[in-house]
């Protein structure tokens, strides 16, 4: 009987593991090869003209929770709307192949807190808020509410005194 329960369990496992694998086989969001300075700067000019902040989501093409991150956030309309009325989005890479070492320095070192990590910066680059992204997280998935929550709490207007007045 402890053979059953033991192979069961083993069993569970192998699947979770081949079921996360196959996720994340077309799963190509992220670039090593990139130039992440460069790209934050481009994403940086964009945040700037459009008045919107600049979110960038760090991880990498190994990670099952950035997969499901960017699932949700581009597949949930509500989700996607608050993105794209506030956030210019950038999406860091950080693996074996590159870990954007000196860019994870001044960024305060956000991978500390695992990955995905999402990182607010204003238009002039100015860090404004690290997010460990577990405290969104519900069960195998994200929590929407508490998404939606997190994006209006540091969106530009958000942070402008004049909305306080």
């Amino acid at each position: 009987m402890i053979k059953y329960i033991l192979f069961c369990l083993l069993s569970g496992l192998a699947c979770e593991e081949a079921i996360q694998a196959q996720d994340l086989a077309a799963f190509h969001l992220y670039h090593p090869e990139e130039d992440a300075a460069a790209g934050i700067q481009n994403a940086l000019i964009q945040a700037k003209a459009t008045h919107k902040n600049l979110f960038v989501q760090i991880g990498g093409n190994w990670c099952i929770w950035c997969a499901r991150f960017y699932e949700l956030s581009t597949g949930d309309p509500q989700i996607d709307s608050a993105f794209k009325a506030n956030y210019i989005v950038y999406h860091l890479n950080y693996s074996k192949e590159n870990e954007n070492l000196p860019i994870m320095a001044r960024l305060g070192h956000p991978e500390r807190f695992g990955f995905p990590v999402f990182v607010i910066l204003n238009t002039e680059g100015t860090l404004v808020h690290i997010q460990n992204s577990s405290y969104l997280e519900q069960g195998k998935g994200y929590n929407k509410g508490q998404i939606i929550s997190f994006l209006n709490d540091w969106s530009p207007r958000a942070l402008d005194p004049a909305t306080y007045k």
